[in-house]
C-alpha cells in the first residue's frame, strides 16, 4: 500500500502498566521513524511509465551505501491498471538529521475506549481520498463496522485492513491546530471478544506523510471525523533550524 505504515506501532502491553507501556511505545515510535527505512528516510517515490516493471539492481547501481531502494505498486486512477514504482530511502536524510521529536498530549486513560465491532461479509471496499491524488479516491477494504459513543454522539467508523491489522484514519478539531492537519492514524486493538475492539487514542500517531511528502496517505472519510477535540496521542513532528517550513 502506498502510504506504508510500519507495524512497529502496533501496541504492546508490558506488565509495568499502561502509562509506562505508552512511554515505551513513544520510544519505539521514535526508533521507527528515524530508522534507515523509516518515515523520515523516504526521499523519493518514483512512478514508472505504464507497463514498466521496477529493476532494483539498476536503481541501486551507483547509489551510496546509506541509500535503500524498494519497489511498490498501486492502481492507476485513470486506467485501473497496475502502476509500479521505486522508493529511495536515505539513512542520513535531511529530515532525519533535523528531526528533534514528535510532540504528544500527556497520557490520558479516559481516551482508552471500547467499541463494538461487526464484521461485514465479503470484501467490502470504501473510497478514501488520498493526500496526493488531487481529490481522487482509492478503494480500501473495510472488513467491518466499529461503533462507539463519544461525548454522547454515536459514531460508526471505517477502519481498513492494513496487512491484517485494522487501521483507523480519523480527524478531529485539533487537526491543523495542535495536531497534524490531514488527520491521524490509529491501530485498532482486537480483544478476546470478537465483537469488541479497543481504541487507545493515546497511541494515535502522525501518518507517514507528516514526515515525508513522498507518501500518499489516505485522509479521514466523513464518518471518521469526530466533533470534539481528541486531545490524546501524537501531535506534530518538530524539526530543528526551521526545517519544517522547508519540508
Amino acid at each position: 500500500m502506498s502510504h506504508t505504515v510500519s507495524h512497529a506501532t502496533t501496541p504492546d502491553q508490558p506488565a509495568a502498566g499502561p502509562a509506562a507501556a505508552w512511554e515505551d511505545w513513544r520510544a519505539q515510535r521514535r526508533r521507527s521513524v528515524t530508522s534507515p527505512t523509516g518515515n523520515l528516510a523516504l526521499v523519493e517515490t518514483r512512478w514508472l511509465p505504464a507497463g514498466e516493471s521496477p529493476d532494483l539492481d539498476a536503481a541501486r547501481a551507483g547509489q551510496p551505501e546509506r541509500i535503500t531502494v524498494t519497489a511498490l505498486s498501486r492502481t492507476d486512477l485513470v486506467t485501473g491498471e497496475p502502476e509500479h514504482g521505486l522508493r529511495f530511502w536515505d539513512a542520513e536524510s535531511p529530515a532525519i538529521r533535523h528531526f528533534e521529536r514528535t510532540d504528544a498530549f500527556a497520557y490520558d486513560p479516559a481516551w482508552v475506549l471500547e467499541a463494538s465491532y461487526r464484521p461485514v461479509p465479503g470484501a467490502r471496499r470504501v473510497a478514501f481520498e488520498h493526500i496526493r491524488d488531487n481529490g481522487g479516491t482509492r478503494d480500501l477494504v473495510v472488513p467491518g463496522d466499529i461503533t462507539l459513543t463519544v461525548d454522547g454522539r454515536e459514531y460508526t467508523l471505517s477502519a481498513f485492513d492494513d496487512d491484517g491489522t485494522l487501521l483507523l484514519v480519523f480527524g478531529d478539531p485539533t487537526n491543523g491546530d495542535t495536531t497534524y492537519g490531514a488527520g491521524r492514524f490509529l491501530f485498532v486493538e482486537r480483544t478476546a471478544d470478537p465483537g469488541r475492539v479497543r481504541l487507545d487514542f493515546n497511541r494515535a500517531f502522525v501518518p507517514p506523510c507528516g514526515f515525508s511528502d513522498q507518501y500518499n496517505c489516505p485522509m479521514p472519510p466523513r464518518q471518521n471525523r469526530f466533533h470534539l477535540a481528541v486531545e490524546a496521542g501524537e501531535q506534530r513532528p518538530v524539526f530543528r533550524d526551521g526545517f519544517l517550513a522547508q519540508h
